[in-house]
């Protein structure tokens, strides 16, 4: 066990770095890590269905990407909506700031927006004459380590297929590998969490139990609910859906219906509760998504798998290839 950040780090070659989405959904590669056994297995993304355990329930975020961006055409600004906190009114990421002090007024395709407040770590309230309509306005939120400009494949690829639930400025990117074909052959339960700009902010703190994760919304019907507590086993694709199942569990000591907010950190040493499995893409160097995996399959073998996908030239991150943790 190490709480130091430095502990979680490992080398990557930018050109692992996924820019553009596999052909198919499901033509992504896949390493299978067997917990018990210390072993690590080279697949498909193809051979997910046959891996899924006859008691096992695969729950999935069914989170929707909203087009949060918005670039100004005139010059090089730029807003991001994290989250609507009022009628009209967003809390979001500007740059640069010193073009929205507060009562600064601005227009952006006919629609009129006034800084009110500057909040915490710098983010700004906004407040629009009007709805926004993002998909005239509005561009999908690419990961800042995805250097190109959105393109149309993105409207459909940062998305995934059974999206349902506006409201998340980041995809959840495991279940961008499903088809609907694989998940009608699949026993599964969806959960929501709006997954938020958090997820990208680095560790700064050189012990990361200083680090203060962000805030996520997550609701569960009472049907989905009552399908995960009395499941089997549980394999959850996502560490936002880890997330949402372990805050639970942790409030309640059991899957409880409604909706909910977490800012929980899950870092080694860490009991699941009911995540049995963990479906998972790769993530960042000294990440909280790297932690959470290490408390999952166990730091020292989480990095041993990373330096063997760089080995085998994995494609990494939101766009990139994917790991199964059992």
């Amino acid at each position: 066990m190490s709480l130091r950040t430095a502990d979680y780090d490992y080398p990557l070659p930018d050109e692992l770095i996924a820019h553009y989405p596999a052909v198919r959904r499901d033509g992504s590669r896949m390493m299978l890590l067997d917990r018990e056994k210390q072993q690590i297995t080279h697949l498909r993304f193809g051979d997910f269905v046959d891996l899924v355990r006859p008691t096992e329930l695969v729950v999935l975020n069914d989170t929707k990407v909203i087009p949060a961006r918005i670039r100004f055409p005139d010059r090089n600004a730029e807003i991001l909506l994290l989250e609507e906190v009022g009628p009209s009114t967003w809390r979001c990421l500007v740059r640069p700031g010193k073009s929205f002090s507060v009562g600064r007024t601005f227009s952006i395709e006919g629609q009129v927006g006034t800084v009110i407040r500057i909040v915490d770590e710098g983010d700004r309230l906004i407040r629009f004459d009007g709805p926004i309509d993002l998909d005239k306005i509005g561009e999908m939120p690419l990961p800042p380590y995805i250097t190109r400009a959105p393109e149309d494949i993105d409207r459909e690829r940062y998305q995934t297929v059974y999206a349902a639930r506006p409201g998340a400025i980041a995809a959840p990117t495991a279940g961008l590998h499903f088809t609907p074909g694989i998940l009608a052959r699949l026993p599964h339960e969806f959960l929501t969490l709006h997954v938020s700009v958090g997820t990208f902010k680095p560790v700064k703190a050189a012990v990361i139990t200083e680090h203060r994760l962000h805030r996520e919304e997550f609701e569960l019907t009472e049907a989905a609910a009552d399908k995960i507590q009395s499941a089997g086993r549980v394999l959850a694709v996502g560490t936002t859906t880890v997330r949402t199942l372990e805050t639970l569990m942790q409030r309640f000591n059991r899957i409880r219906p409604g909706k909910g907010v977490t800012d929980i950190f899950i870092y080694p040493p860490f009991r699941f509760r009911r995540a049995n499995s963990l479906l998972t893409n790769f993530h960042l160097p000294k990440s909280t998504l790297l932690m959470l995996v290490a408390a999952f399959a166990g730091r020292e073998f989480i990095l041993e798998a990373y330096l063997e996908a760089v080995k085998e030239r994995y494609r990494f991150f939101s766009y990139g290839d994917c790991m199964m943790i059992r």
